[in-house]
């Protein structure tokens, strides 16, 4: 990959230094990583971090801070190639990375993470795919499914697989905010008290929510609030949340007793609500041979977080045409039963629909399985294959349809059968 950073003095001088994986400090302080002595700079000006194909630049209280396209900020990332300033010093990132043989790399490691998973879980092949999709658009995940169907083996082996920090939570009626978030305890040392922070379990990278339904608002608020944040805030101090950080909640379609349903805002924060079916009659005999058995298959580690970083780095970069687009703004607004272009099927079936987040998580999804599949740019059929699980918890039903008993997923399949891919004509200059 070789990333490395082009360095431009006042006076004309140059130099090119070239980055860790590793997060660097860059000051005039002796002290920092990168030591730049002008007296533009403050002593620990700005930490930089390495993220997938992006430098993350975080400015840490300097005088000066950082300035990208002319603009003051605070925090910045970087893409191959672009440039900013500290103080009077430029910079512009640099990275040698191919994104076609990247993008092959990137399905093959999708095999075997599918190969590694294989070996604990049977079939779920469609769950697993828009799993991974969802993970690799850096998107978070809601896991529905009967009580004994692998939701919680499923992502416990796909932590292991992408040797990932993995916290489980137990969601329960008598669950606190601070329970998931941490808390601020008194600490004695040698006589002196202190405030220090005890973190929760949210500070991992692949947190399971299980049955997140089970505990009341407010402790739901406060893990959703982290989720779109990617930062807990307790007291006066903001602590940010690993990255990549991913949660996967599960909840269970059955028994609604006892339970505090998501509002339709928070279920928004979730990009894809994923569905876990029964098994074939194969894949249950096979399920009952395999794990009636002592031991249990090990899995290999396929990933690491860097890996992680950059292959969503590169699902970012995933080309969309102007066609795809004008196709997803096409399927979610037909999904408005009130709006200008709501189909006959929408205004007869649907009390409300999908916002424009949804179009932005159709795009995303399509983006990430594009890359899972080793292309380049996206298709209307990879917006079509998220359609579902993207659209699903994102429209409701009317009285009507429910009592003919059509759900959410049959309309959700009628609709992209209804709406015709615009024609590429029509955007040529």
């Amino acid at each position: 990959m070789n990333p490395r950073l082009v360095v431009s003095l006042p006076d004309g001088g140059q130099d090119t230094v070239s980055l860790s994986i590793d997060p660097i400090i860059v000051g005039r302080d002796q002290a920092a990583d990168l030591g730049i002595d002008h007296p533009s700079l403050s002593g620990m000006h700005a930490l930089f971090d390495w993220q997938g194909l992006d430098l993350v630049v975080r400015d840490l209280g300097s005088a000066n801070g950082i300035v990208v396209g002319g603009r003051e900020v605070r925090v910045a990332t970087i893409s191959n190639g672009d440039g900013f300033r500290l103080g009077e010093i430029g910079f512009q990132f640099v990275v040698d990375a191919a994104v076609g043989p990247l993008v092959q790399t990137f399905k093959k490691d999708v095999e075997l993470i599918k190969d590694e998973l294989a070996r604990r879980i049977i079939g779920q092949e469609e769950a697993i795919d828009q799993l991974l999709a969802c993970l690799f658009a850096s998107g978070h995940c809601l896991l529905v499914g009967v009580p004994g169907l692998a939701k919680t083996a499923l992502v416990n082996t796909l932590a292991q697989v992408l040797n990932l920090s993995f916290r489980r939570v137990q969601f329960t009626p008598d669950l606190m905010p601070s329970d998931i978030t941490g808390t601020t305890m008194i600490s004695v040392d040698d006589g002196d008290k202190t405030m220090r922070f005890v973190p929760g379990p949210i500070f991992t990278q692949f947190l399971l929510a299980d049955e997140i339904n089970r505990t009341p608002p407010k402790t739901q608020a406060a893990l959703l609030e982290a989720m779109q944040e990617r930062q807990v805030t307790v007291g006066n101090e903001t602590m940010p949340l690993p990255s990549p950080f991913v949660v996967v909640a599960t909840q269970n379609p059955i028994e609604q007793e006892g339970t505090y349903p998501l509002p339709e805002a928070q279920q928004d924060r979730f990009m894809f609500n994923v569905y876990i079916d029964y098994p074939s009659l194969n894949e249950e005999e096979e399920i009952l041979r395999r794990t009636t058995q002592r031991n249990q298959q090990p899995v290999s580690q396929v990933m690491n977080t860097d890996l992680i970083r950059m292959y969503q780095s590169l699902v970012q970069r995933v080309d969309i045409s102007d066609v795809v687009i004008a196709y997803v703004a096409q399927l979610v607004r037909a999904t408005r039963p009130d709006g200008a272009d709501a189909t006959a099927l929408a205004k007869e079936n649907l009390e409300w629909g999908a916002g424009p987040r949804a179009g932005q998580y159709l795009i995303w999804g399509g983006k990430a399985l594009a890359a899972m599949d080793g292309r380049l740019a996206v298709s209307i059929g990879d917006v079509q294959r998220c359609a579902i699980p993207v659209l699903r918890h994102r429209i409701s039903p009317n009285f009507q349809a429910q009592a003919r008993g059509i759900n959410a997923d049959a309309l959700i399949q009628s609709l992209v059968d209804q709406t015709p891919a615009p024609e590429a004509d029509k955007f040529d200059s």
